[in-house]
């Protein structure tokens, strides 16, 4: 070979990134996984297998997220090499889970092809639900993602949603790598891939109400800027000009778009911001029992009603117990918020149920459900100016492509720097504005009823497909230790 094998896993880590946006190479994550499959065969035994995982995830989520240390040193402050320590760590935890997958397919595996295939799509899976779930959970980069339009994958995601269709992917991978003149194999990839082309067709969820005009407003405001009191008059006028020169049924502010807590923000701002209809707004609120929230307040003819985020983000939005001291070492505005209710109903806003979700609540597909079938319309509102001109900023409106293909329903995306984005049913992005830029998108929103399967069942569907395509292998492992 070559290569070492270990250089070689983690190159094909890192190349695995260009599968998802801005690039959406989609079959190349499919091809990578097939490789690193491949070498998890070879392997001799399980302690290979997981240090080759490992290195294939450390060249992905080095490659992948690297934007974290932009947050980290290029807007919080951060000391450089602090901030690419902190990276690294970061990037060494999640590359855990594609070892555990390696090794727990190399102690499983046996010399059936298809039990093997099952395995490393059942494996690939658990162990991204695992990442998406562990310690609050950082799903970002799970396989899935990378398929969106025009993968035909993509007609899955109503039925089993982000982790059922990395599940296919890793299947499809499996078959390319164990046995890639099995022609049975190769009948099931087709049989895969059709399935999700007709399923695009498929009509999950019906228009309900009159469509109505929204304006997604981007301000544009430096992150650096946005926090310092004497320019707080450059995101009041910002806002209200592009409120007052865009008017819509429906305006909509990105997340702490004005940097005071609601009570503060001047009644005048608000009528100007309202004066054309109704107001979708970030911001944080302060709350009877003491603290405050990262709000998303409607502002109605009937009154206000608001939404209060409840999948925060830690070092970021709270402090994890004994971390304190990490916030001596970064300049993070407003960072201990208390988090919402994990049940809270659809706000009712221009004649549609509208469920908000904020910032990176949206990587949650079953958190989102919570609020569905009952909405009819999903609005995020991000302020993605801590990333910088990174992979984040396309990689995020990916992401909340899928959420609109699992729901079948619409998702708006009103951001601080971008990418502020109107987004169909089915996947489609309608309109977005440049990044880096100030202005208003100004779209005719649908509102869907109905339920897909996905907000029937969420990642239930996909878990158990993942438990019974590994579930003859544990069998079989148990027998062979049971008979010696």
């Amino acid at each position: 070979m070559i290569f070492p094998p270990s250089l070689l896993a983690a190159g094909l880590g890192a190349v695995s990134v260009l599968g998802f946006a801005p690039f959406e190479w989609f079959p190349l994550p499919i091809l990578t996984l097939a490789l690193l499959f491949r070498l998890w065969q070879r392997s001799a035994s399980p302690r290979p297998a997981a240090w080759l995982g490992f290195c294939f995830g450390l060249g992905f989520f080095l490659a992948g997220v690297s934007w974290v240390y932009v947050s980290l040193h290029d807007v919080g402050g951060m000391a450089a090499p602090i901030a690419f320590t902190a990276t690294l760590l970061f990037c060494i935890y999640l590359a855990l889970f594609p070892a555990l997958a390696g090794f727990a397919f190399r102690r499983l595996a046996s010399a059936d092809f298809f039990r093997n295939v099952l395995l490393l799509a059942g494996l690939w899976a658990l162990t991204e639900w695992l990442r998406g779930w562990l310690l609050t959970g950082f799903p970002w980069l799970a396989i899935g993602y990378s398929q969106t339009p025009p993968s035909p994958l993509a007609g899955y995601a109503a039925v089993l949603g982000v982790y059922g269709i990395g599940f296919l992917v890793a299947l499809i991978a499996a078959v390319l790598s164990l046995h890639p003149r099995q022609w049975r194999g190769w009948l099931a990839i087709v049989a895969l891939l059709a399935g999700g082309w007709l399923l695009r067709g498929m009509d999950w969820t019906q228009p309900t109400g009159q469509p109505l005009t929204v304006s997604l407003l981007q301000g544009n405001v430096a992150q650096s800027l946005k926090w310092e009191p004497e320019r707080l008059p450059l995101s009041v006028d910002t806002y209200t000009r592009l409120a007052r020169d865009n008017p819509a049924a429906l305006t909509v502010l990105p997340e702490t778009a004005i940097p005071l807590f609601f009570d503060q923000i001047p009644r005048e701002t608000l009528q100007t911001l309202a004066q054309h209809g109704d107001v979708l707004l970030g911001a944080a609120a302060r709350h009877r029992e003491g603290g405050y929230v990262n709000g998303a307040i409607a502002i109605t003819k009937d009154g206000v009603a608001s939404y209060a985020k409840r999948h925060l983000v830690p070092f970021g939005e709270y402090v994890p117990p004994g971390f304190s001291w990490f916030f001596d070492l970064v300049r993070i505005p407003m960072s201990n918020f208390s988090a919402g209710p994990a049940v809270q109903a659809p706000l009712q806003i221009a004649g549609q149920r509208i469920a908000p979700n904020i910032c990176y609540e949206d990587l949650f597909g079953e958190e989102i459900l919570a609020s569905l079938p009952t909405a009819t319309l999903l609005i995020n509102l991000s302020n993605t100016a801590w990333f910088g001109d990174s992979l984040a900023q396309p990689q995020h409106l990916q992401i909340a492509r899928l959420r609109a293909m699992e729901t079948g329903r619409m998702m708006l995306r009103a951001t601080n720097t971008g990418i502020t984005a109107a987004i169909a049913p089915d996947g489609r992005v309608l309109g977005q504005l440049p990044p880096f830029t100030a202005g208003a998108l100004r779209v005719e929103a649908q509102g869907y009823s109905g339920a897909t399967p996905y907000i029937r069942w969420g990642n239930a569907l996909a878990l158990l497909l993942a438990i019974c395509a590994v579930l003859p292998a544990l069998l079989s492992a148990y027998r062979q230790r049971k008979s010696r």
